[in-house]
């Protein structure tokens, strides 16, 4: 799920010996290559140049990205009678650096992730990307109704089949099949990543899953949840208008339990903040907020939960950075009641269309009772990737690097937490001890101030994006992806990440302030002296 969000992975100079042009194919001998389930429709070359892609899902100011000349092959998997998986193998026409990386989607998917796949080319990859079966906006799922294998390649039937015929192509071009396969995906691609980490352990070895929609169906529970919350009634409603209200009473009351007031929070699981702090007393309405506005909210924090049993459902948002642009405006208020919010959109898609199969159902008639377990029933065992069982993963040499950011407004951080401990406990007892133990192919990284995939209010730059343009740092102090490179081929595990904040979220600008990502549970705390701008004033603890 995303909108300002853009997916890629990062650059690693190859130590390997990189197959001489006289043993590649050449680009249009592909079309006879032999694949699985699947037909090759195009193989051209394309000339080295700008690469610019026009879309909702990338920055509108966004120059073009300079690419080396490549083989571009078009490609469509039919698995099964109704599947129409279109997918994309981008091949470096000289200077290969030996490795395959597939990107993630976004949202209900619907298009190739062209921008991703040129940041990965540019940096010397041969890479893949799919449209998840079906052509259409990322927040339109009616391509899932009376299409219940569209909805199986969705799930996880797309990836793994591009996966398995990306290797063939790319074996057939080089005349060597890949050193190390990568996966990188963010918001449904990081449920793609676990879920290929779970269902297809063999398919990378390395996969860096950003901010994952993996528990899908409670997922899109809770969207409808935070939805009715602020429709409860005509006074529950936020305004953007009031958001700052909100945060600026979250930061007066956990800003700074790290030791430095800096303006976000480092580790909300340590903030109890009730928005009751905010309510009105005799102020002036734009200063503070209703009794109905203070309830909404505190629906919002605290997340779903059962009735009668009191269990959550799923977790709620995190306080510190509900004003900040493409925040919760974006996701969660909309521009007006019931108007423009992605959590509404993707709802009421879920809902309507894969659930119910009923174009017209709308929030409105949501029982959590019943349609929960409903949903659930359908599609959790095809679109939820949960289970907490990786010991295929590891036992292949397998890495997994997560992160999440505390300020996501349209995935709760607290769900990535969830799955890390449930992993632990499943392999290892659930304790401190079971953590360290998983730490050995499994680490998640919680980024503070960060929202959905980037952005947000804290340093956001840390390899989680990154589409050629500019001059961010690629090592892998730096750089999850090169951090999980690193992990893979020379077994170093990433003990921090040091995140960049750049002006205007530009890495083309100013640097504002670095911060080190430290492996869950650990947090960075101020040392008590230097410069709280710097990652060098920071130790995790």
């Amino acid at each position: 799920m995303r909108r300002k969000v853009w997916l890629t992975t990062a650059l690693l100079v190859p130590c390997w010996v990189i197959p001489t042009a006289a043993a590649q194919k050449s680009c249009a001998a592909l079309t006879m290559a032999k694949l699985q389930n699947a037909t090759i429709v195009s193989a051209a070359d394309v000339a080295a140049g700008p690469f610019t892609l026009k879309s909702p899902l990338v920055p509108p100011n966004l120059p073009p990205v300079q690419l080396p000349a490549y083989c571009r092959v078009v490609g469509i998997a039919k698995p099964s009678s109704d599947s129409d998986i279109k997918f994309e193998v981008w091949l470096p026409s000289s200077g290969w650096n030996g490795k395959f990386e597939q990107v993630g989607n976004g949202g209900f998917a619907g298009s190739i992730p062209w921008l991703a796949m040129a940041g990965a080319l540019k940096r010397g990859y041969a890479t893949a990307g799919t449209d998840d079966g079906h052509t259409g906006s990322p927040v339109d799922a009616s391509w899932a109704l009376g299409h219940p294998e569209k909805v199986r390649d969705f799930g996880y039937r797309a990836v793994h089949e591009t996966a398995v015929n990306a290797k063939i192509i790319v074996q057939s071009f080089y005349g060597k099949r890949a050193d190390r396969a990568y996966f990188h995906g963010c918001s449904d691609g990081g449920r793609e990543a676990l879920m290929e980490a779970q269902r297809f352990p063999n398919d990378f070895n390395g996969i860096l899953a950003g901010a994952p929609a993996n528990y899908w169906t409670r997922l899109l529970a809770a969207a409808v949840w935070t939805e009715k919350a602020l429709l409860d009634s005509p006074a529950s409603y936020i305004p953007a208008s009031k958001l700052p209200v909100l945060q600026k009473a979250a930061l007066s009351a956990c800003d700074g339990l790290d030791g430095v007031k800096d303006g976000m929070i480092e580790d909300p699981m340590r903030c109890h903040f009730d928005p009751a702090v905010a309510e009105c007393k005799g102020g002036k309405d734009a200063d503070c907020l209703k009794a109905a506005q203070v309830e909404a909210a505190r629906k919002i924090y605290a997340g779903p939960k059962d009735k009668r049993s009191g269990r959550q459902i799923f977790p709620g948002f995190e306080p510190g950075d509900e004003a900040t642009s493409g925040n919760w405006e974006l996701w969660i208020t909309g521009t007006a009641p019931a108007k423009d919010a992605l959590l509404l959109a993707f709802g009421n898609g879920f809902y309507g269309d894969m659930v119910f199969e009923n174009k017209d159902w709308s929030h409105n008639r949501t029982n959590f009772d019943t349609d929960i377990k409903l949903s659930d029933h359908k599609l959790a065992a095809i679109l939820n990737a949960t289970d907490p069982d990786l010991r295929g993963f590891r036992a292949l040499g397998g890495k997994l690097i997560q992160y999440h950011g505390w300020a996501d407004a349209a995935i709760s951080p607290r769900n990535s937490i969830n799955y890390y401990e449930s992993v632990a406990s499943t392999l290892g007892g659930g304790n401190e001890k079971a953590l360290r133990k998983i730490a050995s192919f499994y680490r998640l990284f919680m980024a503070p101030g960060v929202g959905h995939c980037a952005g947000g209010s804290g340093p956001d730059s840390f390899g989680n994006y990154q589409i050629g343009i500019g001059n961010p740092p690629r090592d892998a102090d730096h750089d999850a992806f090169t951090a999980l490179e690193r992990w893979v081929e020379q077994s170093i595990p990433p003990e921090r990440i040091i995140a960049t904040k750049y002006a205007d979220g530009d890495p083309r600008k100013q640097v504002i302030m670095t911060r080190p990502l430290c492996p869950y549970p650990r947090v960075a705390h101020f040392k008590g002296v230097g410069d709280s701008k710097k990652d060098s004033s920071f130790e995790c603890r």
